[in-house]
């Protein structure tokens, strides 16, 4: 179990401020969080199955559910312990209701339903892929609305316009595997382990982006994005080679993460320029990646937009970031009834 925390400021009169719960399990961690005033995070406890997962070389639903429904009391007394304040303190508790694993997220979605019943306390839910967007402008210096808001994760790859707390419109997705998923599927073809993501990121590092032509391009000049066409490319290439690839490992790496994150790079800046907006924010898990936040940051000194990417504790799954987006949905008078099951 770890835990992220940033500065509090506790002290203040409780009628001053917001204080939300909030719940996140929608897939293999299992978290809570305490916020205050959407912003101010008192605790962010994560309990992640991932070790449980790693020899079947990526999450197992079945797995990943137990857990959370092992866990799951544990972490919301432990945010709660964190934060300094008893369950009847909250203000509401927000919940991850979609999408991801449905059994992970009926756990979540069941426990914050009884606290909310059981404390007669507003229940809010959360769109998971909406909040990491917010994890990013979780920040006192937050992009003023409208921005290009992209998610880039383990199961998704979005590009949105986002003008308001609650209104995303989406402008590109994911038509096979999401980047998170391509990043598993090729350090499994180069006999790396899972998750795909750090590993390869690390490696990419010794190699040379231009030792091997993989191509990713977008879908019919769409905003879409399609990485399933590299993937294969780079297992061809690996059988092509035999025993040599291992000699090679690290130039695959840096030639395949070049080229695959280009392409989320150039979506990306289509969209700025095709809505002439000078604001780009980052959330996910893929956004921890050091290349991407390299590329990313030169095309935003060269182009003058301003770009923001979550601090790294932030970058995975968390409930800070559920909390967050939560507060602000309720002060827009969202709120979720107790018949709300989980959205894959």
């Amino acid at each position: 179990m770890t835990e992220a925390r940033l500065p509090t400021g506790v002290g203040l009169p409780q009628a001053l401020f917001m204080l939300i719960l909030g719940i996140e399990t929608s897939c293999d961690e299992t978290a809570a969080s305490v916020v205050k005033d959407g912003v101010n995070i008192l605790s962010n406890v994560i309990s992640s199955s991932l070790k449980y997962h790693k020899k079947f070389g990526g999450v197992v639903p079945e797995i990943a559910t137990r857990h959370h429904v092992e866990n799951i009391d544990k972490v919301v007394s432990r945010s709660l312990h964190k934060a300094g304040i008893g369950i009847k303190e909250i203000d509401a508790v927000a919940v991850t209701d979609e999408p991801g694993l449905v059994g992970a997220l009926l756990t979540g979605i069941s426990c914050a339903k009884a606290i909310s019943y059981s404390l007669n306390k507003p229940l809010i839910a959360v769109d998971h892929l909406k909040a990491h967007v917010y994890s990013a402008i979780m920040l006192k210096n937050a992009p003023r609305f409208p921005f290009i808001g992209l998610v880039i994760s383990g199961g998704h790859t979005r590009l949105y316009l986002v003008e308001g707390f609650n209104e995303f419109e989406l402008l590109g997705d994911t038509v096979d595997d999401a980047i998170g998923e391509a990043y598993d599927k090729v350090a499994k073809i180069l006999g790396l382990g899972y998750p795909g993501g750090p590993v390869i990121d690390a490696l990419a590092k010794k190699g040379n982006p231009d030792a091997v032509k993989f191509t990713c391009k977008a879908v019919n000049g769409t905003l879409d994005f399609s990485f399933s066409g590299i993937k294969t490319a780079v297992l061809y290439w690996v059988k092509s080679q035999g025993s040599m690839v291992k000699n090679r490992i690290p130039d695959v790496a840096a030639s395949f993460q070049e080229n695959a994150l280009r392409v989320i790079v150039e979506n990306s800046i289509k969209a700025l320029e095709k809505y002439k907006i000078k604001s780009f924010v980052v959330g996910g898990g893929v956004s921890a990646n050091s290349r991407f936040r390299e590329m990313m940051q030169r095309e935003a000194m060269y182009r003058a937009f301003e770009l923001y990417f979550p601090p790294l504790e932030l970058c995975s799954d968390n409930a800070a970031m559920v909390a967050g987006l939560g507060y602000r949905l309720f002060k827009l008078g969202a709120k979720a009834a107790l018949d709300i099951t989980a959205r894959v």
